[in-house]
Protein backbone atom coordinates (compact mmCIF):
# COMPACT_ATOMS: atom_id res chain seq x y z
CA UNK A 1 0.00 0.00 0.00
CA UNK A 2 3.05 2.59 0.70
CA UNK A 3 4.09 1.50 -2.71
CA UNK A 4 1.15 2.41 -4.33
CA UNK A 5 0.78 5.75 -2.46
CA UNK A 6 4.65 6.94 -2.80
CA UNK A 7 3.91 5.98 -6.36
CA UNK A 8 0.76 7.94 -7.35
CA UNK A 9 2.34 10.91 -4.89
CA UNK A 10 5.68 11.05 -6.88
CA UNK A 11 3.43 11.16 -10.31
CA UNK A 12 1.00 14.31 -8.87
CA UNK A 13 3.99 16.34 -8.15
CA UNK A 14 5.62 15.69 -11.51
CA UNK A 15 2.54 16.26 -13.36
CA UNK A 16 1.95 19.29 -12.09
CA UNK A 17 3.95 21.77 -14.28
CA UNK A 18 5.22 25.15 -13.31
CA UNK A 19 5.50 23.99 -9.80
CA UNK A 20 7.86 26.32 -8.15
CA UNK A 21 8.26 25.02 -4.77
CA UNK A 22 11.57 23.73 -3.11
CA UNK A 23 12.57 19.91 -4.55
CA UNK A 24 13.98 18.15 -2.02
CA UNK A 25 16.65 17.88 -2.57
CA UNK A 26 43.48 3.22 6.61
CA UNK A 27 46.34 5.18 5.09
CA UNK A 28 48.59 1.57 4.08
CA UNK A 29 49.99 -0.31 1.43
CA UNK A 30 49.39 -3.52 3.42
CA UNK A 31 46.51 -5.07 5.38
CA UNK A 32 48.73 -3.62 7.86
CA UNK A 33 46.23 -1.75 10.25
CA UNK A 34 47.56 1.43 11.26
CA UNK A 35 46.66 4.85 13.24
CA UNK A 36 44.92 6.87 10.63
CA UNK A 37 44.29 9.80 13.74
CA UNK A 38 48.08 10.27 13.50
CA UNK A 39 47.60 11.14 9.96
CA UNK A 40 45.00 13.84 10.24
CA UNK A 41 45.37 17.32 10.03
CA UNK A 42 45.91 19.37 13.35
CA UNK A 43 45.36 16.35 15.30
CA UNK A 44 41.69 15.33 14.16
CA UNK A 45 39.82 12.79 15.46
CA UNK A 46 38.58 10.09 12.96
CA UNK A 47 35.39 10.65 13.57
CA UNK A 48 35.99 14.96 13.70
CA UNK A 49 35.53 16.68 10.24
CA UNK A 50 38.48 17.28 8.41
CA UNK A 51 38.13 20.81 7.54
CA UNK A 52 38.65 22.54 3.68
CA UNK A 53 41.12 25.38 4.71
CA UNK A 54 43.09 27.67 3.12
CA UNK A 55 46.36 25.29 4.33
CA UNK A 56 44.73 22.19 2.86
CA UNK A 57 43.79 23.95 -0.54
CA UNK A 58 47.26 24.61 -1.11
CA UNK A 59 47.91 20.95 -0.58
CA UNK A 60 44.94 19.77 -2.76
CA UNK A 61 46.06 22.63 -5.76
CA UNK A 62 49.14 20.88 -6.21
CA UNK A 63 47.21 17.31 -8.07
CA UNK A 64 45.92 19.42 -10.56
CA UNK A 65 48.41 21.17 -11.57
CA UNK A 66 50.65 18.87 -11.76
CA UNK A 67 49.00 17.03 -14.64
CA UNK A 68 46.35 19.61 -15.96
CA UNK A 69 49.41 19.79 -19.03
CA UNK A 70 50.56 16.76 -19.04
CA UNK A 71 50.04 14.88 -21.81
CA UNK A 72 51.57 11.22 -21.04
CA UNK A 73 50.69 8.45 -19.84
CA UNK A 74 47.29 8.37 -21.69
CA UNK A 75 44.19 6.24 -21.94
CA UNK A 76 42.25 7.55 -24.70
CA UNK A 77 39.30 5.18 -25.11
CA UNK A 78 38.63 6.29 -28.63
CA UNK A 79 37.05 4.64 -31.33
CA UNK A 80 39.09 4.66 -34.31
CA UNK A 81 36.80 5.27 -37.54
CA UNK A 82 40.33 4.97 -39.81
CA UNK A 83 43.90 5.19 -39.80
CA UNK A 84 43.71 8.65 -40.32
CA UNK A 85 41.94 9.23 -37.09
CA UNK A 86 44.96 8.67 -34.82
CA UNK A 87 46.43 11.46 -33.45
CA UNK A 88 48.21 13.06 -29.71
CA UNK A 89 45.76 13.37 -27.26
CA UNK A 90 46.30 17.47 -27.07
CA UNK A 91 45.38 16.89 -31.04
CA UNK A 92 42.33 15.30 -30.48
CA UNK A 93 41.61 17.36 -26.96
CA UNK A 94 43.35 20.46 -26.86
CA UNK A 95 41.62 21.69 -23.72
CA UNK A 96 41.43 18.29 -21.88
CA UNK A 97 44.02 16.23 -22.71
CA UNK A 98 46.05 15.93 -19.37
CA UNK A 99 45.74 14.21 -15.86
CA UNK A 100 45.68 10.78 -17.67
CA UNK A 101 42.27 10.42 -19.30
CA UNK A 102 39.59 12.96 -20.49
CA UNK A 103 37.27 12.75 -17.47
CA UNK A 104 39.83 13.23 -15.19
CA UNK A 105 41.50 16.07 -16.94
CA UNK A 106 37.53 17.97 -17.28
CA UNK A 107 37.25 17.45 -13.09
CA UNK A 108 40.97 18.39 -12.47
CA UNK A 109 39.59 21.70 -14.09
CA UNK A 110 36.95 21.89 -11.58
CA UNK A 111 39.03 21.53 -8.90
CA UNK A 112 41.43 24.56 -9.93
CA UNK A 113 37.85 26.46 -10.39
CA UNK A 114 36.42 25.08 -7.49
CA UNK A 115 39.32 25.89 -5.26
CA UNK A 116 40.23 29.20 -6.59
CA UNK A 117 36.34 30.46 -6.40
CA UNK A 118 36.40 29.27 -2.51
CA UNK A 119 40.56 30.58 -2.07
CA UNK A 120 40.84 33.89 -4.10
CA UNK A 121 44.29 33.95 -2.80
CA UNK A 122 45.38 30.65 -2.61
CA UNK A 123 49.25 30.80 -3.16
CA UNK A 124 49.50 29.36 -7.17
CA UNK A 125 46.10 32.12 -7.86
CA UNK A 126 48.12 33.71 -11.35
CA UNK A 127 48.92 30.12 -12.83
CA UNK A 128 46.10 28.79 -11.96
CA UNK A 129 44.21 31.88 -13.80
CA UNK A 130 46.67 31.70 -16.63
CA UNK A 131 46.23 27.74 -16.93
CA UNK A 132 42.65 28.02 -17.13
CA UNK A 133 42.57 31.03 -19.51
CA UNK A 134 44.78 28.93 -22.20
CA UNK A 135 43.14 25.53 -21.65
CA UNK A 136 39.89 26.96 -21.67
CA UNK A 137 39.80 28.88 -25.01
CA UNK A 138 37.41 29.23 -27.70
CA UNK A 139 39.73 27.62 -29.84
CA UNK A 140 40.29 24.47 -28.11
CA UNK A 141 36.64 23.88 -27.09
CA UNK A 142 35.79 24.16 -30.61
CA UNK A 143 38.21 21.09 -31.37
CA UNK A 144 36.63 19.24 -28.26
CA UNK A 145 33.21 19.49 -30.19
CA UNK A 146 34.40 18.36 -32.97
CA UNK A 147 35.96 15.40 -31.53
CA UNK A 148 32.52 14.38 -29.83
CA UNK A 149 30.75 15.66 -33.38
CA UNK A 150 32.24 12.79 -34.76
CA UNK A 151 30.32 9.00 -35.61
CA UNK A 152 32.47 7.29 -33.21
CA UNK A 153 31.65 9.83 -30.46
CA UNK A 154 28.40 9.25 -29.73
CA UNK A 155 29.52 7.29 -26.37
CA UNK A 156 32.32 8.78 -25.49
CA UNK A 157 32.64 9.52 -21.39
CA UNK A 158 29.18 8.80 -21.12
CA UNK A 159 28.30 9.02 -18.93
CA UNK A 160 30.72 9.97 -16.25
CA UNK A 161 32.68 12.40 -18.38
CA UNK A 162 29.10 14.04 -19.31
CA UNK A 163 28.61 14.82 -15.95
CA UNK A 164 31.93 16.43 -14.75
CA UNK A 165 31.42 18.55 -18.09
CA UNK A 166 28.02 20.06 -16.83
CA UNK A 167 29.66 20.08 -13.30
CA UNK A 168 32.76 22.28 -14.76
CA UNK A 169 30.52 24.48 -16.58
CA UNK A 170 28.02 25.07 -13.62
CA UNK A 171 31.29 26.23 -11.35
CA UNK A 172 32.09 28.73 -14.11
CA UNK A 173 29.04 29.84 -14.59
CA UNK A 174 28.17 30.57 -10.66
CA UNK A 175 32.00 32.25 -10.06
CA UNK A 176 31.50 35.70 -9.72
CA UNK A 177 34.80 36.83 -11.70
CA UNK A 178 35.31 38.38 -15.23
CA UNK A 179 37.20 34.97 -15.91
CA UNK A 180 34.95 33.15 -14.96
CA UNK A 181 32.03 34.12 -17.52
CA UNK A 182 34.61 34.53 -19.91
CA UNK A 183 35.71 30.67 -19.85
CA UNK A 184 32.30 29.81 -18.91
CA UNK A 185 30.68 31.46 -22.20
CA UNK A 186 33.82 29.44 -24.20
CA UNK A 187 32.49 26.29 -22.38
CA UNK A 188 28.91 26.90 -22.97
CA UNK A 189 28.95 25.18 -27.28
CA UNK A 190 30.14 21.91 -24.86
CA UNK A 191 27.69 22.08 -22.56
CA UNK A 192 24.67 22.49 -24.76
CA UNK A 193 26.00 19.54 -26.40
CA UNK A 194 26.08 17.23 -23.29
CA UNK A 195 22.46 18.43 -22.60
CA UNK A 196 21.73 17.00 -26.13
CA UNK A 197 23.68 13.81 -25.42
CA UNK A 198 21.48 13.38 -22.71
CA UNK A 199 18.10 14.59 -24.00
CA UNK A 200 18.77 11.75 -26.86
CA UNK A 201 20.24 9.03 -24.44
CA UNK A 202 17.83 9.02 -21.27
CA UNK A 203 14.88 8.53 -23.31
CA UNK A 204 16.38 5.02 -24.23
CA UNK A 205 17.79 3.63 -21.68
CA UNK A 206 15.33 1.00 -20.80
CA UNK A 207 17.28 -0.01 -17.30
CA UNK A 208 19.97 1.97 -15.48
CA UNK A 209 23.27 0.80 -15.08
CA UNK A 210 23.78 -0.09 -11.31
CA UNK A 211 27.77 -0.37 -11.10
CA UNK A 212 30.13 1.07 -9.06
CA UNK A 213 32.50 3.07 -11.53
CA UNK A 214 32.11 5.33 -14.60
CA UNK A 215 28.93 4.27 -16.31
CA UNK A 216 26.31 4.47 -12.98
CA UNK A 217 23.22 6.08 -14.18
CA UNK A 218 22.49 7.46 -10.55
CA UNK A 219 25.89 8.91 -10.86
CA UNK A 220 25.40 10.87 -13.96
CA UNK A 221 21.60 12.34 -12.95
CA UNK A 222 22.80 13.29 -9.80
CA UNK A 223 25.73 15.85 -11.29
CA UNK A 224 23.28 16.43 -14.43
CA UNK A 225 20.51 17.59 -12.39
CA UNK A 226 22.30 20.04 -10.32
CA UNK A 227 23.78 21.71 -13.93
CA UNK A 228 19.61 21.86 -14.80
CA UNK A 229 18.55 23.41 -11.68
CA UNK A 230 21.74 26.15 -11.83
CA UNK A 231 20.93 27.09 -15.44
CA UNK A 232 16.95 27.14 -14.74
CA UNK A 233 16.78 24.24 -17.73
CA UNK A 234 13.15 22.75 -17.14
CA UNK A 235 13.16 20.57 -19.95
CA UNK A 236 16.18 18.52 -19.26
CA UNK A 237 15.52 19.24 -14.91
CA UNK A 238 12.11 17.13 -15.85
CA UNK A 239 13.90 14.28 -17.85
CA UNK A 240 16.02 13.90 -15.37
CA UNK A 241 13.04 13.68 -12.70
CA UNK A 242 11.07 11.56 -15.12
CA UNK A 243 14.05 9.14 -15.78
CA UNK A 244 15.23 8.50 -12.09
CA UNK A 245 11.76 7.91 -10.50
CA UNK A 246 11.50 5.59 -13.93
CA UNK A 247 14.53 4.03 -12.77
CA UNK A 248 14.63 4.21 -9.35
CA UNK A 249 10.74 4.61 -7.72
CA UNK A 250 10.45 0.86 -6.87
CA UNK A 251 13.55 -0.69 -6.00
CA UNK A 252 13.65 -1.87 -2.31
CA UNK A 253 16.22 -3.37 -0.10
CA UNK A 254 19.35 -2.50 -1.93
CA UNK A 255 22.15 -5.02 -1.09
CA UNK A 256 24.71 -2.30 0.59
CA UNK A 257 26.22 -5.85 2.42
CA UNK A 258 27.53 -7.00 -1.21
CA UNK A 259 29.17 -3.51 -1.55
CA UNK A 260 32.11 -2.75 -2.30
CA UNK A 261 32.93 -4.46 -5.58
CA UNK A 262 37.22 -4.21 -5.37
CA UNK A 263 37.23 -1.61 -7.93
CA UNK A 264 34.17 0.47 -6.73
CA UNK A 265 35.01 4.42 -6.35
CA UNK A 266 31.15 5.06 -6.74
CA UNK A 267 28.33 2.77 -4.20
CA UNK A 268 25.81 1.84 -6.14
CA UNK A 269 22.91 1.95 -2.94
CA UNK A 270 24.20 5.24 -2.03
CA UNK A 271 24.32 6.96 -5.38
CA UNK A 272 20.54 5.48 -6.08
CA UNK A 273 20.21 7.38 -3.00
CA UNK A 274 21.99 11.08 -3.77
CA UNK A 275 20.13 11.45 -6.97
CA UNK A 276 16.20 10.29 -5.32
CA UNK A 277 17.32 12.76 -2.68
CA UNK A 278 17.46 15.44 -5.00
CA UNK A 279 14.13 14.38 -7.13
CA UNK A 280 11.67 13.46 -4.21
CA UNK A 281 10.38 15.65 -1.86
CA UNK A 282 10.64 15.05 1.61
CA UNK A 283 7.81 13.21 2.61
CA UNK A 284 8.30 10.66 -0.33
CA UNK A 285 11.74 10.40 0.13
CA UNK A 286 11.54 9.45 3.67
CA UNK A 287 8.89 6.40 2.22
CA UNK A 288 10.99 6.26 -0.32
CA UNK A 289 13.94 4.89 1.70
CA UNK A 290 12.15 3.23 4.11
CA UNK A 291 11.63 0.53 1.75
CA UNK A 292 14.81 1.17 0.24
CA UNK A 293 18.05 1.27 2.98
CA UNK A 294 15.52 1.74 6.53
CA UNK A 295 18.85 1.11 8.19
CA UNK A 296 20.17 5.09 7.83
CA UNK A 297 18.00 5.68 9.50
CA UNK A 298 19.10 4.22 12.94
CA UNK A 299 21.55 6.53 14.95
CA UNK A 300 23.60 3.10 15.49
CA UNK A 301 24.49 2.45 11.55
CA UNK A 302 27.83 1.67 10.58
CA UNK A 303 29.68 0.65 7.42
CA UNK A 304 32.85 0.00 7.06
CA UNK A 305 35.22 1.86 5.19
CA UNK A 306 36.50 0.65 2.23
CA UNK A 307 40.12 -0.87 2.59
CA UNK A 308 42.93 -0.01 0.17
CA UNK A 309 45.74 -2.97 -0.57
CA UNK A 310 48.04 -1.11 -2.66
CA UNK A 311 48.04 2.21 -3.49
CA UNK A 312 50.20 1.62 -6.44
CA UNK A 313 47.28 -0.18 -8.48
CA UNK A 314 45.38 2.02 -10.58
CA UNK A 315 42.56 0.00 -9.84
CA UNK A 316 42.77 -0.96 -6.20
CA UNK A 317 43.10 2.65 -5.09
CA UNK A 318 39.86 3.11 -6.73
CA UNK A 319 38.26 2.64 -2.99
CA UNK A 320 39.85 5.56 -1.74
CA UNK A 321 37.15 7.40 -4.05
CA UNK A 322 34.93 5.12 -2.62
CA UNK A 323 34.99 6.47 0.16
CA UNK A 324 35.27 10.25 -1.01
CA UNK A 325 31.87 9.37 -2.69
CA UNK A 326 29.81 7.61 0.25
CA UNK A 327 30.60 10.54 2.42
CA UNK A 328 29.79 13.01 0.09
CA UNK A 329 26.22 11.32 -0.21
CA UNK A 330 25.99 11.06 3.69
CA UNK A 331 27.04 14.72 4.04
CA UNK A 332 24.30 14.86 1.41
CA UNK A 333 21.57 13.25 3.84
CA UNK A 334 22.41 15.12 6.90
CA UNK A 335 22.91 18.47 5.61
CA UNK A 336 19.35 18.30 4.09
CA UNK A 337 17.46 16.02 6.57
CA UNK A 338 19.68 16.37 9.65
CA UNK A 339 16.78 15.43 12.23
CA UNK A 340 16.47 11.82 10.27
CA UNK A 341 20.08 11.86 9.37
CA UNK A 342 22.24 14.01 11.26
CA UNK A 343 24.01 11.04 12.69
CA UNK A 344 25.36 10.12 9.35
CA UNK A 345 28.16 12.64 9.40
CA UNK A 346 30.47 10.81 11.84
CA UNK A 347 30.19 8.03 9.34
CA UNK A 348 31.13 9.93 6.89
CA UNK A 349 33.79 11.87 8.72
CA UNK A 350 35.65 8.09 9.11
CA UNK A 351 35.51 7.63 5.59
CA UNK A 352 37.15 11.10 4.49
CA UNK A 353 39.65 10.02 7.54
CA UNK A 354 41.04 7.22 5.83
CA UNK A 355 41.95 7.87 2.89
CA UNK A 356 42.88 12.30 3.13
CA UNK A 357 46.16 11.47 4.42
CA UNK A 358 47.13 9.71 1.27
CA UNK A 359 45.62 12.18 -1.59
CA UNK A 360 49.05 13.35 -1.71
CA UNK A 361 51.69 11.22 -2.81
CA UNK A 362 54.59 10.98 -5.12
CA UNK A 363 53.98 7.43 -6.28
CA UNK A 364 49.94 7.42 -5.51
CA UNK A 365 48.07 6.36 -8.43
CA UNK A 366 45.16 8.34 -7.27
CA UNK A 367 46.72 11.95 -7.81
CA UNK A 368 45.44 12.41 -11.17
CA UNK A 369 41.69 12.30 -10.25
CA UNK A 370 41.10 11.63 -6.22
CA UNK A 371 41.43 15.32 -5.39
CA UNK A 372 38.79 16.40 -6.89
CA UNK A 373 37.06 13.56 -5.40
CA UNK A 374 38.17 15.16 -1.77
CA UNK A 375 37.36 18.69 -2.75
CA UNK A 376 33.50 17.59 -3.28
CA UNK A 377 33.47 15.38 -0.22
CA UNK A 378 34.76 18.64 1.90
CA UNK A 379 32.76 20.78 -0.01
CA UNK A 380 29.37 18.98 0.77
CA UNK A 381 30.42 18.25 4.59
CA UNK A 382 30.42 21.96 4.87
CA UNK A 383 27.48 22.64 3.29
CA UNK A 384 28.95 24.96 0.36
CA UNK A 385 27.87 22.78 -2.68
CA UNK A 386 24.20 23.86 -3.95
CA UNK A 387 21.59 21.44 -5.69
Amino acid sequence: MKRIFLIFLCLGIFSCKGDKSKEAEKNTTSNDSIDVEGLLPDGLMASEPVILDIEEANKLVELPLACIETEYPNKLGQTLENKEALAEPHVLHPAFYGCFDWHSSVHAHWSLVSLLKQYPKIERKEEIREILKKSLSTENIQGELEYFNRNESASFERTYGWAWLLKLSEELKTWEDPLGQELANNLQPLADLIVQNYLDFLPKLNYPIRVGEHTNTAFGLSFAYDYAKATDNQKFLDLIKKRAQDFYLKDDNCPVTWEPSGYDFLSPCLSEIDIMRRVLPKNAFSLWIDDFMPQLKKEDFQMEVGEVSDRTDGKLVHLDGLNFSRAWVLYGLANEYPEQFGHLKSLANEHVAYSFPNVVGDEYEGGHWLGSFAIYALQKSQGKVKE
